[in-house]
């Protein structure tokens, strides 16, 4: 871990306290239930590892999405993370999408980045290659689908910033989306999670 990355690990709880007091803990959720017009479950993923992750693979678990990034004050999360899959990974899948989006907090490659959420993180769950996640030409399809209404039948909300979370229900619904500043061992994840 850099000087850097040990700062912002420090720092972690001031920024996810700024968030919250400026109310940048933003939930947003399919409250009627609406179906994708795209099935989740037709998705794929290229791993860092190299093998291909058909969704087929993740019917019937719900999926926590996440964009993550090694070099942001949210970081820490993949240790709460990490936690929560221990917690819950009978039920739930968790894909962390590395990205370089933000301010070029991911400027690693696929590997420097497994090496780094082994080494620091103990990260157990996939790890995709890096992609963009922002809307734009070269938005990663996966992220495409979790932005668009037109397929997962009703958000547009775009990752705000690093560790913006999504979760799919075991049907392939998009349920909920969480700001960064909202910790995945939080109340709201672990509700939307249980419910």
């Amino acid at each position: 871990m850099t000087l850097r990355q040990r700062v912002l690990k420090t720092a972690y709880p001031l920024f996810v306290w700024l968030r919250q007091k400026t109310g940048r803990t933003k939930l947003v959720q399919n409250a009627g239930g609406v179906v994708p017009a795209v099935p989740f479950h037709s998705l794929s993923v290229k791993l860092n590892n190299g093998k291909e992750l058909p969704f087929e693979a993740l019917r019937g678990r719900k999926v926590l999405l996440v964009n993550t990034a090694s070099d942001c004050g949210f970081t820490p999360q993949y240790e709460e993370l990490q936690k929560l899959y221990r917690h819950a990974k009978e039920d739930l899948e968790i894909l962390a999408f590395p990205a370089n989006d933000f301010k070029g907090q991911e400027k690693g490659s696929d590997a420097d980045i497994a090496h780094f959420c082994a080494v620091n993180y103990g990260i157990s769950f996939p790890v995709t290659t890096k992609t963009v996640v922002q809307k734009s030409a070269e938005q990663h399809p996966v992220y495409r689908w979790l932005t668009e209404g037109q397929q997962n039948g009703w958000n547009e909300q775009a990752p705000s910033w690093n560790f913006a979370k999504y979760l799919v229900n075991e049907e392939g619904v998009l349920t909920h989306y969480f700001e960064p500043a909202v910790s995945p061992l939080g109340e709201e994840v672990r509700q939307a999670i249980s419910a």
